[in-house]
């Protein structure tokens, strides 16, 4: 319905939630209510091309519609179809010789509301939305910072200290009503926003004082989700609120991931550790991994391999910084080519629309190629998980991660009050369950309950196997459970003293209970009511500081649970008929044969031999399959001398993930110098970190060493290795000659290390560097070999960092 003459007011009403806006002192102003009591009071306004719009503004007109939002979603607090019906009113406002507007959605939890700027606009400034949710309540508010990692805590707001706090704010009016403030639908036309402190209201505050803008610009909504705690933690208003996947959307695979980062800082470099997690996660019946900085390109297409073959996808972890641009980007297609499934980018720490632009890039490229992606030191989701499901978690949240960096900031009460605020808007990649966290204060059954008391699109579970190997109850559990969630519903609690979270996965619901440090509550669990009638309940609490089985009612009886300070418990409640637990471990499966692993270029195209019923091929190669058991593969542009392509031999695997095999193919040298330093590797392996290209070895992470050095003279490119290494390169083609030297380099004095170089596995060259002597200088004849390896092992005590310097390839 629409209305084209000025009025005082327009309401907005569906159930119990009702909105009024109307002109009050000149301006326009947002009057929320539930159960027809006052919920909040919002003065609007927003300035373009330097005009406030608020400012004498005037109400000339209304329309009105319904909308029934449906999607289907991927992940979150619950997968499959979903739907919410909305009351919208599009108020047209005029100031002066402007017309422009605010769009208010009323829904059954909660409010939103956005401008719309005047058609003439080019610019965006100050917004001047202030939040009055009255002065005597109490709000869950963390200090505001762009990776959303500061802590969460409770304050009287009467006591709140004015500054800058990051979305969501959760605010509780009295015990029945509480109201959270967010925002949805964003992207590289608008920036973040978080709210200001005065000491009475709340100021929306973008992140950018001034954008360009589109004629027509609308902001990202508003949202304010109001309702009782349990109607808050269950609310899907974000995603209903955000725009719809394009059709033909990547889908993702949810679920559960093994990560080496957490319990040792480098073994991101070591294949070993990884088929070592890689394994665990089979064992567990999960279904990724996450391999985090310093891994090779060497290896992954190997630990692909590898991890396929038991269902396993395998995700790769990356700066933001290093996919900043369309050449950057191109990365992520040849990662997709080895069967890499899914990304972790991290470091974006900004709100601004540039980096919201660059968000806009990588999510579309991401589709693109066929990758998930997880976002760390990044925003918090603002409707994503609808818009674009292959985005699949985010980290937003000072999770498990601090115990590395900083001993123990993680407090019990920090973590009761997450599902109450930060997972409310979407998935949260805390990195739960840290059993051999320092100086924690959280019990092992608090530790245990965040797998369940958290959502996240993918569940990095943090510690190392061998810690949830020895709690045996802990592994079993989190071997139950689901990649996914039906339902979710906060059986008991308050942010100041306990969550009490129930997830739902087909007839099985899964209990997690968490204890804020002053809780001594007791939760009542009732089975039968979760189940719909009599329940077998299997539980896991604290027992005299350690895991134990609790004891499970009679069916049909309720259950009563202590909870010491900072503990907690979890339980699966399934149908009495059903079994309760149902893991399997996931049994290896053969991978596709391959008749040779590395096969050379010589003419346009080469034929690789295999069983597999698929190629997948590098970016500018092509497959066709030829004669019985074969494959004929061809470059659409010959690739440089020394290229090595990887081609990706798939089968029908587990769970749709298809099981893996690799072959290299080497574009042979046609004449001319090269630096090997920069040529691709077909195997790497260091004891220290990644073999550092240019660079010395330096510590454990990639790219942290200091320049290549010997005897205080630099060197301008090389190979940094540490006193136990193995990096063997393709030489196949016209090259005869093998030239450089070999030296310890200056950050390691007083050291020495055994150095050789085998011409296809035939040792060629041995050479005993040490730190007095300079750089040994080799020449060796390579003529029609196919394989060169830079070998080294320990010749001292001590750790031992050895350059491979100027070394070149010619005729």
């Amino acid at each position: 319905m629409s209305h084209a003459t000025p009025a005082l007011a327009v309401e907005i009403s569906i159930g119990r939630r009702r909105a009024v806006l109307a002109i009050a002192d000149g301006r326009p102003a947002l009057q929320l209510l539930l159960d027809e009591a006052p919920l909040a009071r919002i003065a609007l306004g927003v300035d373009a091309d330097g005009a406030d719009l608020a400012a004498g503004a005037e109400i000339v007109g209304s329309d009105d519609r319904e909308l029934c939002e449906e999607w289907s979603a991927a992940l979150g607090k619950a997968t499959g179809p979903r739907s919410a019906v909305h009351r919208e009113t599009t108020v047209t406002l005029r100031s002066g010789s402007l017309t422009w507007a605010v769009v208010v959605r009323v829904s059954d939890d909660g409010f939103a509301f956005r401008y719309v700027l005047p058609a003439t606009a080019t610019s965006l400034g100050a917004e001047h939305t202030r939040i009055d949710a009255g002065d005597h309540g109490r709000a869950w508010v963390q200090e505001y910072q762009t990776w959303y990692e500061t802590p969460r805590f409770g304050s009287d707001l009467r006591d709140l200290a004015p500054g800058s706090y990051g979305f969501p704010v959760l605010v509780e009016r009295d015990p029945q009503r509480f109201l959270l403030l967010s925002e949805s639908d964003i992207d590289g036309r608008s920036s973040g926003a978080h709210v200001d402190w005065d000491g009475t209201v709340f100021h929306v505050t973008p992140a950018d004082d001034r954008i360009e803008i589109e004629p027509g610009h609308r902001t990202p909504w508003r949202v304010i989700v109001a309702g009782t705690l349990a109607e808050i933690v269950a609310t899907e208003l974000i995603d209903a609120l955000a725009p719809a996947a394009q059709p033909g959307a990547l889908g993702p695979r949810p679920g559960r991931a093994a990560w080496s980062w957490w319990s040792s800082q480098y073994s991101g470099a070591y294949l070993d550790v990884q088929k070592r997690f890689t394994d665990f996660a089979a064992e567990q019946g999960w279904e990724h991994v996450l391999v985090d900085c310093g891994w090779d390109a060497a290896w992954v297409p190997e630990l692909v391999a590898y991890a396929s073959a038991r269902g396993i996808q395998v995700h790769l972890w990356s700066a933001w910084s290093d996919l900043d641009g369309a050449e950057s980007l191109r990365s992520l297609a040849l990662w997709r080519s080895w069967g890499v499934a899914g990304i972790k980018v991290d470091f974006m720490e900004s709100e601004s629309q540039e980096r919201y632009r660059w968000y806009d890039a990588i999510i579309a490229e991401s589709a693109r190629v066929g990758l998930m992606v997880n976002f760390h030191g990044s925003v918090i989701p603002r409707g994503w998980a609808r818009t674009h499901p292959h985005v699949v978690s985010y980290e937003g949240i000072r999770g498990a991660e601090y115990y590395v960096f900083y001993g123990h900031p993680l407090t019990a009460a920090h973590n009761v009050i997450q599902p109450f605020t930060r997972n409310v808007v979407g998935s949260m990649d805390y990195t739960p369950v840290t059993f051999s966290a320092p100086e924690r204060e959280t019990t092992d059954a608090h530790e245990l309950a965040l797998g369940v008391a958290y959502e996240s699109g993918i569940t990095h579970f943090a510690d190392d196997p061998d810690q949830y190997r020895s709690r045996p109850l802990a592994a079993a559990f989190l071997a139950e459970l689901p990649p996914t969630w039906d339902e979710v519903r906060l059986l008991d609690g308050h942010p100041d003293t306990h969550a009490v979270v129930a997830r739902r996965s087909g007839d099985r619901w899964f209990v997690g209970s968490i204890a804020a440090d002053t809780s001594d509550a007791a939760v009542e669990l009732d089975p039968a009511a979760l189940v719909g009638g009599p329940a077998a309940v299997w539980a896991i609490g604290d027992v005299d500081g350690a895991l134990a089985e609790l004891a499970t009612p009679e069916p049909g009886a309720r259950m009563r649970v202590p909870l010491a300070p900072c503990g907690g418990f979890v339980a699966i409640v399934a149908p009495a008929a059903a079994p309760v637990r149902r893991a399997v471990r996931r049994a290896g499966l053969p991978r596709p044969t391959v008749a040779e692993g590395l096969v050379v270029l010589r003419g346009t195209e080469v034929t690789v031999g295999t069983d597999a019923a698929s190629v997948r091929t590098p970016p500018g190669w092509t497959a066709d399959r030829g004669a019985e058991g074969e494959w004929t593969v061809t470059p659409l542009h010959r690739p440089d001398p020394g290229d090595v392509a990887v081609l990706t031999l798939e089968s029908p695997g587990h769970d749709g993930v298809p099981v893996m095999s690799h072959v290299r193919v080497l574009t042979p040298f046609d004449g001319g110098v090269h630096d090997v330093s920069r040529l691709p590797f077909v195997s790497a392996r260091n004891a220290v970190g990644p073999v550092e290209r240019g660079r010395a070895n330096g510590g454990g992470d990639p790219r942290d060493g200091g320049p290549l050095q010997v005897r205080g003279v630099s060197y301008p490119d090389g190979l940094g290795v540490s006193q136990d290494s193995e990096i063997t390169i393709a030489v196949a083609g016209s090259a005869t000659r093998f030239t450089g030297s070999v030296a310890v380099d200056d950050e390691t004095p007083d050291a020495a290390a055994v150095a050789e170089i085998l011409v296809d596995g035939v040792i060629a060259a041995r050479f005993t560097p040490c730190a007095a002597t300079a750089p040994l200088p080799f020449d060796i004849d390579v003529t029609g070999a196919s394989l060169l390896t830079l070998r080294t092992s320990p010749d001292s005590a001590t750790e031992t960092h050895v350059d491979w310097l100027t070394m070149r390839l010619s005729e």
